[in-house]
C-alpha cells in the first residue's frame, strides 16, 4: 500500500513537471510574440489602444477547447455523471474580480507599447518582477533564499541596462506630454501586473475546493472574458468598433492581412496568459514573474531580426544579466527542493527506526500478558 502510494506520487510530481515545462513554453510563446504582433499594429498604421488591449484577453474562447477535451477525458474515466465546470460562486466572483483589473492592466500595457520606444518600455515593464516579489511576499508569504534574491536583482538590472540608450530610440514626433503619459501607463501597467499574479496564487490558496489544472483553465477563462468585457466598454465608448474598417483599408500591410494581425494577436496574447497561470499553479507567482523577466531581452532580439531595430550593446549585456539571473534563480530552487527531500527522507528514516525499537517491547508485552 505505502509502495502504490509513493508510485501515485511521484507519477503526479512527474505530470506537473510535465506542465510546469509546456507552460513555459507556452508563456514564452505569448510573452515574445504578444509584443512583437502588438508593436506590427502600431508600425504599420494602427492607432487604436482600446482594439490593442481588447486582443490581449478577446481570444478568450480558445479556453474552451482544452477544458472540453479535459471534460471528454474525464467522461471515459469517471463516467457521464462528471461535471462539466467545477467553479463555485466564491472563485468566480474573485477571477471575475481579476479579470477586471486585467483588463485596465491590458489598457495601460497597449497605451504604453503605442506611445514608447522599445528600450524603455522594457525598462519600465521590468519593474513588474520587482512587485511581483514585493506582493507575492505580502499576500502569499513566499520564501526567498540568496539564489532567488539574486535572480531578482540580476534580472532587474538586465532589463534596467535597456534603458540606457532611450534617447536613441524615441519615437520622431513624440511630445513631451505624451511621452510622459505613456511613461507613466507603462510604470503602471507593471505595478498593477506584479499585483496579479500573487492575487492569482493567493486566490488558489484561499479557495474552498481542490486546486485542479481543469479548475486553473475555468479561473482563466473567466479572468479573460471580465477582462475583455472592460475592454469592450472602452471600445464602445471610444468608437472602435465603427472605425475598424476604415483603419483596416488604410493599414499599410493590406485589408486582409490587418484582419490577420488581429486574429493571430488574440490567439498568441492568450498564450501568455494561459503560460502565467500555469506557471503559478505548477510553482508560484513569483517564478511567473521571473520567466516573463528573463524573456524581455529575448524579446528585443526577436525585435532586432523581425523589425531591424538596432542591436546596441546594452542588449547583449541584458540578455547575460537575464540569462544569469534565470539560471541562479533555477540552481537555488533545485538547490533548496533537493534539501527539502534529503530532509523528508531523513525523517521516514528516523520513523522507520523508532517503528523497528517499539516492535520488540510491544512483543515481550504481549508474551507477559496472561
Amino acid at each position: 500500500m505505502h509502495m502504490e502510494a509513493n508510485h501515485e506520487e511521484k507519477r503526479n510530481a512527474a505530470l506537473k513537471r510535465a506542465l510546469l515545462i509546456l507552460s513555459c513554453v507556452i508563456l514564452s510563446i505569448g510573452a515574445c510574440g504578444g509584443p512583437l504582433i502588438m508593436r506590427l499594429y502600431f508600425i504599420h498604421g494602427g492607432k487604436r489602444v482600446w482594439l490593442s488591449s481588447w486582443l490581449e484577453t478577446g481570444g478568450w474562447p480558445i479556453i474552451f477547447i482544452p477544458i472540453a477535451l479535459a471534460y471528454y477525458h474525464r467522461r471515459t474515466t469517471e463516467g457521464p455523471s462528471t461535471k462539466l465546470f467545477f467553479m463555485k460562486l466564491p472563485l468566480f466572483i474573485a477571477s471575475a474580480v481579476i479579470g477586471l483589473l486585467t483588463g485596465l492592466d491590458d489598457y495601460l500595457y497597449a497605451y504604453g507599447v503605442a506611445r514608447l520606444p522599445v528600450s524603455t518600455a522594457a525598462l519600465i515593464t521590468a519593474a513588474h518582477l520587482v512587485f511581483t516579489a514585493l506582493f507575492a511576499f505580502l499576500l502569499v508569504k513566499q520564501k526567498f533564499t540568496s539564489y532567488s534574491i539574486n535572480g531578482v536583482f540580476l534580472l532587474t538590472i538586465g532589463a534596467a541596462v535597456l534603458g540606457l540608450n532611450t534617447s536613441a530610440d524615441r519615437p520622431k514626433g513624440e511630445s513631451d506630454k505624451q511621452y510622459i503619459a505613456g511613461f507613466m501607463m507603462t510604470f503602471s501597467s507593471a505595478a498593477l501586473y506584479g499585483f496579479v499574479l500573487p492575487l492569482v496564487e493567493l486566490t488558489y490558496k484561499k479557495a474552498k475546493q481542490t486546486i485542479t489544472y481543469a479548475l486553473v483553465l475555468e479561473i482563466q477563462l473567466v479572468m479573460c472574458l471580465f477582462a475583455t468585457i472592460f475592454c469592450t466598454v472602452g471600445m464602445l465608448i471610444n468608437n472602435d468598433f465603427k472605425v475598424i474598417p476604415r483603419e483596416a483599408r488604410n493599414f499599410e500591410l493590406g485589408e486582409s492581412r490587418y484582419y490577420v494581425v488581429l486574429v493571430f494577436s488574440a490567439i498568441v496574447w492568450q498564450g501568455f496568459f494561459l503560460g502565467a497561470i500555469g506557471i503559478i499553479f505548477c510553482a508560484s507567482s513569483l517564478l511567473s514573474g521571473i520567466v516573463i523577466a528573463v524573456l524581455l531581452p529575448v524579446t528585443e532580439i526577436l525585435a532586432v531580426i523581425f523589425y531591424h531595430e538596432k542591436f546596441q550593446a546594452e542588449k547583449g549585456v541584458a540578455l547575460a544579466l537575464s540569462l544569469w539571473g534565470f539560471v541562479s534563480y533555477f540552481y537555488g530552487e533545485r538547490k533548496y527542493s533537493k534539501q527539502k527531500e534529503s530532509e523528508m527522507k531523513n525523517e521516514k528514516e528516523k520513523e522507520v527506526e523508532i517503528g523497528k525499537k517499539d516492535t520488540p517491547e510491544t512483543a515481550e508485552v504481549s508474551q507477559l500478558d496472561p
